[in-house]
């Protein structure tokens, strides 16, 4: 995993995205995903890593947004009920490595309008969720999350935000245990159907932990990083047009 010629550059990028992605309650899986593409990782080794990463990261956000008073524990739990069993239904499953690029660059479409809030505007009003609502959709994220390697919060924070089911901060706590759950039930279905972690993983857990206890404690306050997320959504679109196009 770590051969690649430009591993140090990598290296670099990694932190900056783990701080971005949890200074808004995500663990960073579609931008690690997204970047280990762009360094062409092997693709059996993107998955289980994208989420070990986000196990850790979307772990220290949650902490400081729970901290803050943000987190709604009974919406959270209309979605994790079915998307817990579902997130390991679909870490047990094999993707074709081209079908598997294609449906990562469309969900990298959700990461980048997200980077460039075009779901960050918050409504003065806040609807309450009905159960059968997040029981859909959530066994629907989480089947996708554990197939892809993602946490599913960068889908289910726009959704929370489109139906008014709560605000972005509260958004971005749901989202980050929401992560959280989903990326240890995925990994878990992985490690049963024989996928392996290499060691160096834990390498790249280390260096992105830094960005993400970074981002977890700004994100959570008051931070303005508009400029950064433009940089990051331009790289992910790059990663979005390499794997649609691959």
């Amino acid at each position: 995993m770590l051969q690649n010629e430009n591993i140090y550059f990598f290296l670099l990028i990694l932190p900056i995205v783990s701080f971005l992605y949890s200074s808004v309650g995500h663990g960073g899986a579609s931008g690690y995903l997204a970047l280990m593409a762009l360094f062409s990782f092997a693709p059996e080794s993107m998955k289980p890593t994208a989420l070990l990463l986000n196990l850790f990261v979307a772990g220290i956000s949650f902490y400081y947004y729970y901290k803050e008073g943000f987190f709604n524990k009974k919406m959270f739990l209309y979605f994790a009920i079915t998307s817990i069993p579902f997130a390991f239904l679909g870490g047990t499953l094999e993707v074709d490595a081209s079908l598997y690029k294609k449906i990562l660059a469309v969900l990298l479409v959700f990461a980048i309008l997200k980077m460039l809030n075009v779901f960050g505007k918050e409504s003065d009003s806040v609807k309450q969720i009905k159960l059968w609502q997040g029981l859909v959709i959530g066994s629907v994220i989480g089947f996708f999350s554990g197939l892809i390697g993602i946490g599913g919060g960068i889908i289910l924070t726009p959704v929370i935000l489109l139906f008014h089911w709560g605000k972005m901060k509260e958004a971005a706590a749901v989202s980050a245990l929401f992560i959280w759950v989903n990326s240890a039930s995925g990994l878990i279905g992985q490690l049963s159907s024989g996928v392996i972690l290499e060691k160096e993983s834990f390498l790249l857990v280390a260096i992105a932990v830094v960005g993400g206890v970074l981002g977890g404690y700004y994100g959570s306050k008051k931070i303005n990083n508009q400029k950064l997320r433009y940089m990051l959504a331009f790289v992910l679109v790059i990663a979005c047009v390499k794997l649609f196009f691959a």
